[in-house]
């Protein structure tokens, strides 16, 4: 106990630090005149014109965009409506942002990483003991939902958890119904939920369950950062919203990215729609509740797919990047760690998509950047399961935000769209 006690206290004497002061000034975000970095406010307009298309040719019901280069926000909108009721929507709203919210923790568990706490490439059974000699499924049986298993040539390690690579699934959004119907046996929770279960007893449900391959073989979208939003609170002695909340968020100024919302930020939660016949409605409940954010127990912590945000916070996060890991005199990650993160971590699973995984974040590469109308070589994306999406180009300094919350759409191009016309008015 005494031997438990000690190892205890030496993590919290890490991790009251994680962030520590910059010799770096850069400024908090704020508003300046397109021109002012290199922007054309004319060539910005071109978005307006978009966004206002898009909704009344009824893509969406509403968006939030969002346009900052040099540290500076020269373009930030909203359009169309927040419900069904056609609430209003705000520059202030508040989205779920889904899988953004791995980027997150990924930055979390590298911010342990730098305090010299555990290798990348360390066991995670090292920390969970329950991943212990994990297996393969080798048969099923969709009748009863049996299956039978033979032993993983190798311990899933955290950088595969990182990267996608461990082998483990996704549940109801997997790709393969076996893993469906197997993830939703053993009662692991996907994306979010208003049930009282911690994302510990989920990952540890996970962890004796099948992977879909071998570990480090092949890349299949996964529950890893849901199991490394746990690995956290193991090496934080944290919770894994208190650690964020500490150590990421209120150093950052990122006031409205919560798990859960308070009861004073909860009126500006956008809600979830989906067409029919035309017309947009508020998305039912189906294996998920879309109001987990203010109602429910409020104890599931998704490393995964769990915050809900706002387009200025996500810009100040991805801001932080931008200026390699320290935002207004506080330093989250070194420059030197920041360099990594943005490298080829996934071999060449992903070869001629003009993109590589790194570990957080899928990055631009020659190819990519010589397609077109995605950003230079280096630019780092991804996006979220109710239609949110963000880039950002370290070479033009420049971040893009297209936030909505729909579900079941038709059709919807104003993602791709977005990101040709914040490109386009580059103007240097």
């Amino acid at each position: 106990m005494q031997h438990l006690l000690t190892n205890l206290l030496l993590i919290i004497s890490f991790t009251v630090s994680a962030q520590t002061k910059s010799i770096q000034q850069s400024s908090p975000l704020e508003n300046a005149k397109p021109e002012s970095v290199g922007m054309s406010s004319e060539r910005l307009a071109r978005i307006d014109a978009m966004c206002q298309e898009a909704i009344e040719d009824n893509e969406v019901p509403g968006m939030v965009a969002l346009v900052a280069r040099k540290g500076k926000i020269v373009y930030h909108k909203a359009f169309g409506t927040a419900d069904a009721l056609g609430r209003e929507l705000g520059k202030d709203a508040i989205f779920r942002i889904a899988s953004q919210t791995k980027a997150i923790t990924a930055t979390a568990v590298m911010m342990l990483w730098e305090e010299g706490l555990f290798r990348l490439d360390d066991p995670i059974s090292k920390y969970i003991p329950e991943f212990k000699n994990p297996q393969l499924l080798k048969s099923f049986r969709y009748e009863d939902t049996t299956y039978t298993t033979e032993p993983a040539n190798k311990e899933i390690t955290i950088r595969h958890l990182l990267t996608h690579t461990s082998g483990l699934g996704y549940g109801m959004i997997d790709g393969d119904e076996r893993f469906k119907m197997i993830y939703q046996k053993a009662g692991v929770i996907d994306l979010f939920t208003t049930e009282n279960i911690s994302i510990e007893q989920s990952v540890k449900r996970l962890a004796k369950l099948p992977l879909h391959h071998h570990p480090g073989e092949d890349y299949t979208y996964s529950e890893g950062l849901d199991v490394l939003g746990y690995f956290v609170e193991i090496m934080s002695g944290q919770p894994f919203d208190e650690f964020l909340r500490e150590h990421l968020f209120d150093p950052l100024g990122m006031n409205d990215t919560w798990f859960y919302l308070p009861n004073e930020k909860a009126g500006r939660l956008v809600a979830v729609q989906q067409s029919n016949n035309g017309r947009w409605e508020d998305l039912p409940t189906t294996f998920y509740d879309p109001d987990y954010p203010i109602k429910g127990e409020k104890r599931f912590f998704s490393g995964g797919a769990g915050l809900s945000s706002t387009a200025k916070d996500y810009a100040t996060f991805l801001q932080m990047y931008l200026n390699g890991g320290e935002l207004n005199g506080v330093r989250i990650l070194s420059r030197t760690t920041v360099q990594s993160m943005m490298g080829n971590q996934i071999k060449d699973f992903w070869e001629g998509s003009g993109r590589h995984y790194g570990l957080a974040f899928g990055v631009l590469d020659q190819e990519g950047q010589d397609q077109g109308g995605q950003g230079s070589v280096g630019t780092f994306d991804w996006g979220g399961y109710f239609n949110t999406q963000y880039f950002a180009d370290p070479q033009e300094e420049l971040i893009g935000i297209l936030m909505k919350q729909t579900r079941n759409q038709s059709s919807d191009d104003t993602g791709w769209k977005f990101r040709i016309l914040v490109n386009q008015a580059v103007d240097d």
